[in-house]
């Protein structure tokens, strides 16, 4: 009778340690399906107050978004639209560099995301529209130069011309 012990209490200790592991990662796990629901939600709120043009409210939905989903999906989807309120031409804090950033960042951290050629392409087109609006600007500017010229050459024909007529009196 006092022969070997058969493990059965080792055999208690690992049942116990795998059950409080267990759920441990199953509490992370439902906390993790908890936050993507919860980002999805924001993501619908999102999209809803950005139809409605309601800009700032969409975007701070988007950060919460972000802040929830911690670089999986749906960040890019958040991302994504950001990019879009930036570069939304009803809006009034229209930022086409903040745009641009945003569409770089979906490119760059969610590169298998379907949004990344998306914002390939958006961003493509607000870097041809910031160069065109450059160029825009000088060309503008040299307008304004050629005004002035006009208008100063056009004085100087009239006090020619009160000369011309000086000297025939």
């Amino acid at each position: 009778m006092g022969g070997k012990r058969t493990g059965t209490g080792k055999q208690i200790y690992f049942c116990l340690a795998g059950l409080i592991l267990f759920s441990l990662a199953g509490c992370a796990i439902l906390k993790t399906f908890q936050e993507r629901e919860e980002a999805r939600d924001s993501l619908v709120r999102a999209r809803g107050l950005f139809a409605q043009g309601d800009y700032e409210a969409s975007l701070k939905e988007n950060q919460r978004v972000l802040s929830l989903s911690a670089n999986r999906s749906p960040a890019d989807e958040a991302l994504f639209q950001m990019g879009l309120i930036y570069a939304h031409a009803e809006n009034p804090k229209r930022d086409q560099r903040r745009a641009v950033a945003l569409f770089q960042r979906v490119i760059d951290e969610h590169s298998q995301s379907p949004l990344a050629e998306q914002a390939r392409v958006w961003v493509g087109v607000l870097q041809t529209n910031e160069r065109l609006s450059r160029i825009n600007e000088k060309l503008n500017q040299a307008n304004e130069k050629l005004s002035q010229m006009i208008e100063k050459s056009k004085q100087v024909d009239i006090e020619i011309e009160g000369m011309k007529r000086g000297k025939e009196r």
